[in-house]
């Protein structure tokens, strides 16, 4: 982004934020069938465990596993929400059952990407290029989805909405990050002017007092450089969940002030949970209250472009299906995915669930990819963006084919 387009963006983006009206940008070239849709896609950074996202309660194995932080059956205190006799929804999704029973929300279990890493690195980095296993690309898949719609002349056509451009993201169409406002902010003491201050203040005083105020300055710094190192790792510096409580208003709002906005990416972190996970309440449930009340909010601020819109919920991978020592869950392999929007044939969850055995399980412990993230993507783009064969080709070079696991899942 060149510098005039970076400040006409930023510009652009204080005055959506302020509520001030922005004027309609004409379409330039694209197909007529591409104009006015939008696409979302929300990323859960640290691995989600997919299998108490939904969860098959009608799969007796999944209790035995999960001793400590299954979710009770529906109709138990904090009990699943009954989707359909045999998976259940985590209870503190409740406010996505309207779009449950309106069938415009849809998931895809024993999703994710073949790639078969444990790294959060290398399988975010791989499902954000769109081409798992190759580690050089110049260009992450939505900014490839981008070069193929209709050009809104506006530098609002995409929306990043954290501090750095994701990998998904980086290629040659222009993006304009929006960095949120959220808890977990530095304390005064981490601002280089107050360290500056105090280092004055305390510097020439006794030598104990000075001796105390040192020490603390390096133990601060010691916590927060590991605290952000192991945030880096699972997170990429997105903010956890729970700490971004107004995401879908804040995007909603950037939507409805603006309609040359055509996409936008959310990162939320802190699904990373190897200890004390939490069953219907915890950890976990935190996030997830979040999430939902969020998509819902996002869902109610398109109002009538909600039926122009698709949005997708996904993580790098999933987690084991047996439950650690610690009350959580290690890094795995599948996951589920989610579907929203108004085009979206919902009401049902779609992939190839396995039983929940041994031997049917990725190296006897996780959930198997069964259906790779890519055909849930090309189904979007070739259903709603109107994607043809060759644009296809061009989002995915490495992938050919939509599985027939999500066969009907978009009209």
């Amino acid at each position: 982004m060149n510098r005039r387009d970076f400040l006409k963006a930023g510009m652009c983006l204080s005055m959506s934020l302020l509520g001030a009206e922005l004027p309609a940008f004409a379409y330039g070239g694209g197909s007529k069938a591409m104009e006015g849709k939008k696409f979302v896609v929300v990323f859960l950074r640290g691995a989600v465990d997919g299998l108490n996202v939904i969860a098959p309660f009608g799969d007796n194995r999944y209790y035995q596993a999960r001793p400590t932080i299954a979710i009770p059956a529906p109709g138990q205190t904090d009990g699943l929400l009954n989707l359909d006799g045999y998976f259940g929804m985590h209870p503190v999704l409740e406010p996505l059952m309207p779009y449950w029973q309106n069938k415009t929300l849809a998931f895809v279990h024993a999703s994710g990407s073949p790639d078969p890493t444990r790294s959060h690195f290398d399988a975010q980095d791989y499902m954000e290029s769109g081409r798992p296993g190759v580690k050089l690309v110049n260009s992450g898949w939505l900014n490839r989805v981008l070069s193929d719609l209709p050009d809104t002349h506006s530098p609002l056509r995409a929306i990043n909405v954290g501090a750095t451009l994701p990998r998904i993201l980086q290629g040659p169409q222009n993006v304009a990050n929006y960095e949120p406002n959220t808890a977990g902010r530095k304390t005064p003491i981490d601002q280089p002017v107050v360290a500056a201050s105090f280092t004055k203040m305390y510097g020439g005083a006794d030598q104990s007092l000075s001796k105390a105020f040192e020490e603390g300055l390096q133990a601060n710094q010691m916590i927060n450089e590991k605290v952000s190192k192991e945030m880096t790792e699972a997170n990429k510096g997105a903010p956890q969940a729970r700490q971004f409580k107004k995401f879908g208003e804040q995007l909603g709002k950037l939507f409805a002030d603006d309609p040359a906005v055509q996409v936008a990416f959310v990162a939320l972190g802190g699904f990373d949970t190897h200890v004390n996970q939490g069953a219907g309440k915890g950890q976990l449930a935190n996030q997830l209250t979040v999430l939902g009340r969020g998509l819902a909010d996002l869902a109610g601020a398109l109002g009538d472009d909600y039926k122009n819109t698709v949005i997708v919920v996904m993580s790098e991978f999933g987690r084991t299906v047996k439950e650690n020592g610690n009350g959580g869950t290690d890094h795995g392999h599948g996951n589920v995915m989610w579907v929203m929007g108004g085009q979206v044939n919902g009401g049902k969850v779609y992939g190839q669930m396995p039983e929940l055995n041994e031997e049917r399980l990725f190296e006897r412990r996780d959930l198997p990819v069964n259906t790779d993230f890519r055909s849930v993507i090309s189904m979007i783009a070739q259903n709603h963006l109107h994607f043809s064969k060759s644009q296809l080709k061009d989002l995915f070079p490495d992938f050919s084919g939509i599985d027939s696991t999500v066969s009907g899942l978009l009209g």
